[in-house]
């Protein structure tokens, strides 16, 4: 058991749930061959789940489920739901971290009621003043990491800095063969541009550059979010979250007005037929599904939050995300990155 990573699950988080959360787990258990590898803990209902998970196809062994009798609703203000939501499916999957030993977390519940109570039960690390929330990003060469998203809607320099070390740990405990290169996002890419705050960090994480935790590369702008410059931006909540918003919305955008131009008329539906296969991957390129699981960083255990209208292979890919940070060792990462933190800051 203790080779194996140990996931705990919410199964009553978000639209269509267990149902899909459920589905996504065994889609994990039908693509993950190696039985001895993972183990999960599921937390629900036991008159909406046990039925469901008994018919499950591939998910035969390897988890242990546990009744919980709560389920935080989407429509409580995080301060309610926390009142009310203790012994919940949300409030004991983060709680197994401590009392189970759990490796990572996994809820497609509420994000502020899934961060305040993350928080009030993992703490946050020794030197965090404020954890972060990092998303996927699609980019040329895969995937990027940008943080923050929106938990924090303002950032002094200190944060950015905590930013970009437990960002570059994030990357590297998906992508362990790959180098983190970590990025500002400003206004321009001079030097010269963006706020003091913006300024003090570039000059600071210069300095962090040569520790080996990853490679500064300055500033860049939002168009280039999705380059391969950099794999870890790094922003303010408020920024973040506008620059992902704007993102989505433009992204909808495009694929609506896509699928409308090609059903049009004859000619371009028959322009479609002939275009199929790469229509299809360009669908599938840009497929949010793919991409669903962000992670809260700066708590003492990892917590992943799915999207909560997403579908069973969205969840699918959120448990794929919780995997591979846990078995990527995230939390020792983070550790050993904040240390030159310390250094840093005692330089002033």
């Amino acid at each position: 058991m203790e080779d194996k990573v140990k996931i705990s699950i919410d199964l009553m988080g978000g639209d269509n749930s267990p149902e899909k959360t459920l589905n996504g787990i065994d889609l994990f258990a039908k693509k993950n061959k190696n039985k001895n590898d993972y183990f999960f803990y599921l937390y629900g209902k036991k008159d909406k789940v046990k039925n469901k998970l008994d018919n499950l196809k591939y998910l035969k062994s390897n988890f242990e489920f546990f009744d919980t009798k709560i389920t935080v609703s989407n429509e409580l203000s995080p301060l309610a739901a926390v009142k009310k939501g203790k012994g919940s499916s949300m409030w004991e999957s983060i709680n197994s971290q401590i009392s189970l030993n759990s490796d990572v977390t996994l809820s497609a519940g509420n994000t502020g009621v899934l961060l305040v109570m993350s928080k009030m039960i993992l703490k946050t690390m020794d030197g965090i003043d404020k954890p972060a929330l990092a998303g996927l990003w699609p980019s040329e060469d895969g995937m990027n990491i940008v943080l923050d998203l929106g938990a924090n809607i303002e950032c002094g320099e200190k944060n950015l800095i905590d930013f970009s070390e437990m960002g570059s740990a994030l990357y590297q405990s998906i992508y362990p063969d790959k180098e983190a290169k970590v990025s500002l996002l400003n206004i321009g890419t001079e030097a010269l541009k963006g706020t003091e705050i913006l300024k003090n960090t570039y000059n600071k994480l210069k300095m962090l550059d040569g520790m080996g935790d990853f490679k500064f590369i300055g500033y860049i702008e939002g168009n280039q979010i999705t380059s391969n410059k950099s794999n870890v931006i790094v922003t303010d909540g408020f920024t973040g979250n506008v620059a992902l918003k704007t993102a989505e919305g433009v992204a909808n955008f495009l694929t609506k007005n896509l699928k409308n131009a090609l059903s049009e008329n004859i000619i371009s539906k028959l322009s479609t037929v002939f275009s199929y296969f790469s229509l299809k991957k360009f669908k599938n390129r840009l497929d949010p599904r793919k991409y669903n699981g962000a992670i809260f960083l700066g708590l003492t255990g990892p917590v992943v939050k799915s999207h909560g209208g997403t579908d069973d292979l969205g969840f699918y890919y959120s448990i794929e995300v919780a995997y591979k940070i846990a078995k990527g060792k995230l939390i020792n990462k983070i550790k050993k990155n904040l240390n030159h933190t310390k250094k840093i800051n005692e330089k002033g």
